[in-house]
């Protein structure tokens, strides 16, 4: 059976990103080492296009991700969390998207080896170690939260931190509330 049929058939002939009818296609997800229907997806033009042109995203597009983050499909899932990754600096639903996404850990290491090879920004740690969407880091330093009573104590584990289009700032969830921080105050 053909890579497309195979998709067809999984897919039921929708994107498996936003669940659109029409002018879909195969679309391998990288790094592509042998061409094989688990490592693509069937896809929309519009999906496609956005996920291969960086600078193009419509975010009231993707929010097809909240459904399609819960695929069965590991190639589904990677390409999920690589573009709730890419809009997450700057749409609050996807960061909460993106922290509730769970990936088995081969799954979370291909979306991961994508997105460091394609990010010209890196964002290291205190100790110089580069961060990664995702990762936990611990607070090496009291830090006061602007804008509200909140001090940030030292030795606080932040999971799941998102990262920015400044390579000295990350996000992270502390006490419930969303905050930024800077890199100069975290280890990995």
């Amino acid at each position: 059976m053909s890579i497309e049929k195979a998709l067809i058939e999984r897919s039921s002939n929708q994107c498996e990103l936003c669940g659109a009818t029409e002018n879909l296609s195969v679309y391998e997800v990288p790094p592509v080492t042998e061409t094989h229907s688990d490592k693509c997806i069937y896809t929309c033009q519009t999906c496609k296009y956005q996920i291969e042109n960086n600078s193009e995203l419509t975010p009231t597009h993707w929010h097809c991700l909240n459904d399609s983050m819960w695929s069965q499909t590991p190639a589904v899932q990677v390409v999920a969390y690589r573009m709730l990754s890419r809009l997450a600096p700057d749409n609050g639903w996807a960061q909460d998207a993106l922290d509730m996404i769970y990936l088995e850990e081969d799954t979370l290491a291909w979306a991961k080896k994508a997105l460091a090879e394609d990010d010209d920004v890196k964002h290291v740690d205190s100790n110089g170690v580069v961060l990664q969407a995702g990762d936990t880091v611990t607070l090496i330093k009291d830090l006061d939260v602007k804008g509200s009573s909140l001090t940030a104590k030292r030795g606080t584990a932040v999971r799941n931190i998102g990262l920015t289009s400044n390579p000295e700032h990350i996000e992270g969830r502390v006490d419930g509330q969303r905050i930024v921080i800077l890199t100069k105050f975290v280890k990995k």
